[in-house]
């Protein structure tokens, strides 16, 4: 199963960014295909906190366009939301501590230990900072269609 980080859902929702285009692209491609895909409900978060914020977007996504582009993706049949459950806590303190992680880094390792609880195969993202979490395969699908 592939799971994609916020980052690649923000670059396919809003049109202004250069890597618009390929995101969505990669998108589209997971929507419709027939191998499950996940969304960690973190993401899901930072992806409306992101797109609505008006200090990163001018104009930022109005809350309206933000949960329609989420249920657009929710709508996948091959989509599966991803959160923590029993027994979480163990993975995420591993890779805290394996990671060296303070501060706001936990994001991410949350997001990690999320992933390779639910069985990810790889997370799709264009954050290297999952590079610190050698267990959880991470590839940046936007890289070969933006030198394109």
């Amino acid at each position: 199963m592939i799971a994609v980080d916020s980052n690649i859902l923000v670059y396919a929702h809003r049109r202004d960014v250069p890597e618009h285009a390929a995101a969505a692209r990669c998108l589209t491609e997971l929507a419709e295909g027939q191998e499950r895909w996940a969304i960690p409900w973190p993401c899901v978060y930072e992806f409306f906190s992101k797109t609505t914020h008006p200090r990163i977007f001018h104009p930022p996504s109005t809350r309206a366009q933000a949960l329609l582009q989420l249920e657009a993706w929710f709508a996948s049949p091959s989509l599966g939301l991803i959160g923590e459950t029993d027994p979480f806590w163990p993975g995420l303190s591993k890779l805290v501590e394996a990671g060296r992680i303070a501060g706001p880094m936990v994001h991410d390792a949350r997001i990690a230990a999320i992933c390779l609880h639910h069985g990810v195969r790889e997370l799709w993202t264009a954050d290297r900072d999952f590079d610190r979490f050698p267990n959880l395969r991470v590839r940046n699908p936007l890289v070969d269609d933006i030198r394109n």
